[in-house]
């Protein structure tokens, strides 16, 4: 599978600024206080629609909105503002949830954009505005009581949250009876809203942080963390994660004067959410258990002078290091909890989710910044020593197990997180790396998937830090083998995150360090995008890589060790194509040395090294068939003995398809004619075994590898006694060996031997023919004999005349032609499509081959008769419009092909030309945007297909594929072609003029359609689907001043309305009922049509008496019919119980009948 690898436009100013001010200017100027009228309405909520796409079309470049956010965020939080004042000094007013809502949405979508702590920078913060604020969210019946304004809370916490950042005492707002009030309140506010679950836990805990962390505050701090215990202890997850985010906050922000007085509670509160089972068990929990714990310990230690060094590339290509910042004083005492919060770090590491390992590993390294050079350097190679724990000494990556993941992703975080801030010494580089050289390929088969890809994308991340912080002097000796590695996972890794982030680990090194071979060349070769698609970095990239003899060797061994040991089949089938190509840059030396490594899989017990192995080996041995020499050919001789490894029951296992489809592809491309003349005394005496049993398999990709082994043997030797044998046996066996008999009748060499040429074109032929008693029932077998038909011409075309007589010949292309009809249906759906875009193809290819050679067949007219060609362009241009997206596209390919085509070179070449051409060439082929325009895309094509309605020669066919798209339930089909007939049918004139279509003749090719299968509902219904389209579209209302326009539409009313009482399909009898209605109009066949209705009315479907009632009156409603309609009868469409089976019914159907009729002869 291919990964998508559409990137995000790229944008270098905030270039719809004027656009987003117009918007986001109709949300302030609305009245917050007023309800919208629903013009205002829509135009409010597209404005809010408008902001909300260009903050998504920005998200990724936040950045280019900085200079504009105070002119842009400063009158929304203003808005706010003045809203919340109002509600305060104005109780009981009434204020707009939606608009009140769309302006919460907007702040919102403003920090989702650029962050809280940016975006609360611009909001009002005097010191009056706490009382305005506090006031606002405590009004007990004010709009931040509503559920659905979680939005509005928010903003409302984070504005009170930097108003508490305003040095002023608190108690100036306090009632003088009432000192600490004020206090009080701001402190209610919060822990009342701690349990809230989403934005506004985490408003509450920035308000609650800075609250306690103010200086007449502080004093309450110690009665939180008391509360907080207390809260820990009950297990009440929600506010329990609420405190944990306030603690956190505060930790992080407040003075260490504060916080260290408090170390022993904070220890107890992550002792009791430990020991609690049941907060222990919540990711959110334990992450901010982590981060509070890291956080204290940070707060214990002096505070950080920074030791990283960033490691850089001046522009005269110097190498230098940062300068470091400061030292630490390497004899101060180390407090004794730091042990105790390091043991539960390292716990932390190893926790099952993501989130706590990556909160522990920088919380690790951040401590680790601020100790002594010996204590960091035993947290290394504790970190280290995390990965040794599920390993096993001598034992590889694969034989550890899966709950390894967990502990060896924590231990590369925090070796990256360490490495980012230079604290890896070039000590211990050595053992790093040799540990990195294991994550690199962690990857361990878990059921049907497999587990560890987080573990890579986490060391190349460590590699990646690497570059950033360390001496090249220290790294130049592991430069080599490094990069080796990189390149490997760039472009063999099967997920596509991690090819890019060991592609970026390379870059940052190369631009950094310049010690890696060829950097920049091969840094071209396996870029970002080189390596995004993953058949592109194993096909493409990796050979180009492997031009430098210093990848060379590496690479094939990565991909004969673990590429071609896959678990997934698609990377061990890459990894053979890969193999191939990598050989071939030096066949002679590189084939069969790594052939004869690779033959020692052959005898593993593991199936998938097994395939990997037979898969390259057949790469390799394809790359030497290419090269056709004798040298080359005894290689493949050399190749083909190594099939004799594997044991045949591996081989012939009836669950082993992947070996032996893989064995049969071996046999294809290194079997030779010494081997075949061998027979039994062959180096593998059972290769015929093989690929008969291949032959017989039920899967499809063994048919087809075991039918490209019998293509080899047909070109080396006469093979016409085998496909007499499989003729007899697979006609009449199992659907599979149907199948697979087409497989191979198509893929024989017949132009090296016979192979009883005659008998193959029979069998083929007599497999398709409906009438004959030879005819496949499987649907999958069909297509195999109509795709095989054109690859058997296409083999035989040097000599075609000696193969195929002209008769032959017209049978084969009557036999594709008949297969343009197969409609076949099953539970899977329109099954026959597979067997009609088989025969479109396989069409257009014959015709192809045919107009190549014709100058050397002497009768090409009786090969391919004029008419014969122009039927067939006829029936692909049906299909082209039908209503099928994949068939669609196929004929549209095949038609344009036969339009590009030259004519053929014999007499009266004319003949050939396809009708229209200059037409189609002008719709189709205009300019490259329409070339490269897809046929499935139905708003593109059915606007120019009706355009070919002009062409007499093709017009029945096109209408009759018109009709079917107009009939689709697909919209997407049927609303183009809907809407491009009745358009195309507007433009026509009435009568036929000198050689342009009209409207009289649509009608008539129209009936006609219907009439030659009126007991067809799949012709019927489209054709009436069709006429009801242009009756309400008012295209036919004119028919009726033509002498014979009259005719036509009571021919369509006797269609539409013969024997509908005895009718069973629903949707037949409601488009014959709308036939009826729609003529009401026509004044030369409304009475016809009124006497009519009576039927649908009476009819015994009570869905059809109520669905013609309704629409009848609305027919009568909306159409200016030239009369009025009595009141009665529409009083008695919309009073009577038409689902009813009474007498009733039938009266009332009677009675609308005599008004009708008695109101059309009034008129």
């Amino acid at each position: 599978m291919d990964e998508d690898t559409h990137e995000t436009k790229l944008f270098a100013a905030f270039e719809r600024h004027d656009e987003f001010v117009a918007a986001q200017n109709i949300l302030l100027a609305v009245d917050l206080f007023a309800e919208p009228s629903r013009d205002e309405e829509d135009a409010e909520i597209e404005s809010s629609r408008k902001l909300t796409m260009i903050f998504g079309e920005y998200q990724e470049q936040s950045y280019l909105l900085d200079p504009y956010l105070e002119s842009l965020v400063f009158p929304v939080a203003g808005c706010l503002r003045k809203y919340a004042m109002t509600c305060v000094n104005t109780p009981g007013a009434q204020s707009s949830r939606d608009r009140v809502e769309r302006l919460a949405d907007l702040l919102h979508n403003y920090i989702k954009f650029r962050g809280y702590k940016t975006i609360t920078r611009f909001f009002p913060h005097e010191v009056a505005d706490l009382s305005i604020a506090l006031d606002f969210i405590r009004l007990p019946s004010g709009p931040v009581k509503e559920l659905s304004q979680w939005g509005l809370r928010y903003a409302v916490l984070l504005w009170l949250s930097l108003i508490c950042r305003i040095p002023f005492d608190l108690q100036k707002f306090d009632d003088t009876t009432r000192p600490g009030e004020t206090a009080d309140a701001i402190e209610v506010v919060g822990k009342d809203r701690l349990n809230m679950a989403g934005l506004e836990r985490e408003g509450v805990a920035t308000l609650l942080s800075r609250f306690y962390a103010r200086k007449d505050t502080r004093q309450r701090f110690a009665s939180f963390v008391e509360w907080s215990i207390t809260v820990f202890r009950s297990s009440d997850i929600l506010l329990s994660i609420g405190v944990l985010q306030v603690l956190c906050e505060l930790v992080k922000s407040g003075s260490s004067e504060q916080l260290q007085a408090f170390t022993p509670q904070f220890l107890e509160i992550t002792d009791t959410l430990e020991q609690s089972d049941t907060l222990a068990s919540n990711t959110l929990v334990r992450k901010h258990r982590t981060k509070l714990l890291s956080r204290v310990a940070l707060r214990l230690m002096p505070p950080k002078v920074s030791r990283s060094k960033l490691t850089f590339r001046r522009l005269d290509g110097d190498i230098s290091n940062g300068p470091v910042e400061g030292k630490i004083d390497e004899d101060a005492d180390v407090p004794e909890e730091i042990d105790t919060i390091l043991e539960s770090l390292f716990k932390s590491l190893q926790d099952k989710d993501t989130v706590v390992r990556w909160s522990a590993a920088k919380g690790i390294a951040r401590l680790s910044e601020r100790l002594p050079s010996d204590f960091s350097s035993q947290v290394l190679e504790t970190i280290f020593g995390l990965f040794s724990i599920h390993s096993v000494a001598g034992a590889s990556v694969y034989d550890t197990p899966a709950i390894a993941e967990a502990t060896w992703h924590g231990a590369s975080l925090a070796s990256a997180e360490m490495a980012r801030r230079g604290l890896v010494e070039p000590a211990a580089l050595k053992s790093l790396l040799a540990w990195l050289s294991k994550a690199l390929y962690f990857d361990i088969r878990k059921g049907a998937h497999s587990i560890g890809s987080n573990v890579r994308d986490a060391a190349a991340y460590v590699i990646w830090a690497l570059a950033r912080a360390q001496d090249p002097k220290s790294f130049s000796p592991y430069a080599r083998e490094l990069a080796q590695w990189l390149v490997s996972v760039a472009l063999f890794d099967r997920e596509i995150h991690i090819r890019r982030a060991a592609s970026a680990a390379f870059q940052e090194h190369v631009g950094r360090m310049a010690l890696f071979p060829h950097g920049i060349d091969v840094l071209r070769k396996t870029d970002f995008y080189a390596v995004s698609v993953r058949r592109n970095a194993f096909t493409v990239a990796a050979p180009q890589v492997a031009e430098h003899l210093e990848y060379r060797s590496y690479l094939i061994e990565h991909i004969i060790s673990i590429t071609l040991r896959h678990w997934d089949v698609a990377m061990r089938e890459l990894g053979a194509q890969a193999l191939r190509r990598i050989c071939e840059l030096d066949l002679k030396t590189l084939g069969l040395e790594w052939a004869s490594k690779m033959a020692e899989c052959l005898r593993s017990v593991d199936v998938a090294d097994v395939h990997g192995a037979l898969a390259a080996l057949a790469g390799i041995s394809e790359a030497y068939r290419a090269q056709r020499s004798e040298e080359d050919a005894s290689n493949r001789r050399k190749i083909f003995a190594m099939i004799v490894i594997v044991p045949q029951d591996v081989v012939l296992a009836p669950r082993n398809s992947l070996v032996l489809a893989a064995a049969c592809d071996l046999i294809a491309s290194s079997l030779t004619l010494q081997e075949v003349e061998l027979q039994e005394k062959s180096s593998v005496p059972h290769w015929r075994r093989i690929v008969d049993q291949g032959l017989r398999h039920r899967s499809s990709s063994v048919q087809q590898a075991a039918a490209a082994a019998m293509a080899t043997t047909s070109s080396l030797t006469d093979c016409s006694s085998d496909v007499h044998r499989l003729i007899k046996d697979f006609r009449h066996g199992s659907q599979s060996l149907q199948q697979g008999l087409s497989y191979t009748l198509g893929a024989l060499d017949y132009n090296a031997h016979p192979h009883g040429f005659s008998e193959v074109v029979k069998c083929l032929l007599d497999s398709v023919n409906p009438n004959s008693p030879a005819r496949m029932a499987s649907i999958e077998a069909r297509r195999n004999c109509f795709q095989a038909l054109p690859k058997i011409i296409a083999n035989v075309l040097p000599r075609l005349t000696e193969y195929l007589t002209a008769g032959s010949m017209c049978g084969a292309f009557d036999a594709l032609d008949g297969g343009l009809d197969d409609y076949t249906m099953d539970e899977r759906g329109d099954v026959g499509s597979w067997v009609r875009m088989a025969c479109i193809q396989g069409l257009a290819s014959m015709l192809e081959d045919l107009f190549r050679v014709s100058a050397s067949i002497p009768e090409f007219a009786s090969y391919l008769p004029a008419e014969r060609y122009h039927s067939i362009v006829a029936r692909i241009l049906r299909q082209g419009v039908e209503r099928l997206d994949n068939v669609r596209q196929t004929a549209g390919q095949c038609l344009l092909r036969l339009l590009r085509i030259p004519l053929p070179s014999v007499p009266h070449q004319e003949e050939w030309r396809i009708k229209g051409s200059e037409l189609m060439m002008e719709l189709f082929l205009n300019d490259a945007t329409d070339a490269m325009t897809s046929w499935s895309v139905g708003e593109w094509l059915f606007p120019k297909a009706v355009e070919l309605l002009r062409v007499r020669e093709y017009r029945r066919s096109l209408l009759t594929g018109l009709i079917h798209s107009v009939g689709a339930r697909t919209g997407s089909t049927h609303r183009p072609a809907s809407s491009s007939l009745v358009s195309f049918a507007q433009g026509l004139l009435l009568v036929p003029g000198d050689s342009d279509y009209s409207l009289l003749e649509l009608c008539d090719d129209l009936i006609e359609c219907a009439q030659g299968r009126t007991t067809s509902n799949a012709v019927v219904v489209p054709v009436l689907q069709t006429f009801n389209m242009l009756l309400e579209a008012d295209v036919l209302s004119h028919l009726s001043d033509l002498d014979n326009g009259s005719s036509k539409l009571q021919k369509l009313l006797d269609i539409a309305t013969r024997n509908v009482l005895r009718l069973k399909n629903i949707q037949r009898v409601q488009e014959s009922m709308k036939i009826a209605v729609n003529l009401l109009i026509v004044s030369s066949v409304s009475k016809s049509s009124s006497e009519r209705i009576i039927d649908f009315l009476s009819h015994p479907y009570p869905k059809i008496r109520t669905s013609t009632a309704e629409y009848l009156y609305t027919f009568i409603l909306s159409r200016d019919l030239g009369w009025d309609a009595d009141e009665a009868m529409e009083e008695l469409l919309l009073e009577t119980e038409w689902f009813s089976e009474s007498m009733e019914v039938k009266v009332a159907a009677s009675r609308v009948s005599e008004l009708l009729s008695s109101a059309i002869t009034e008129r």
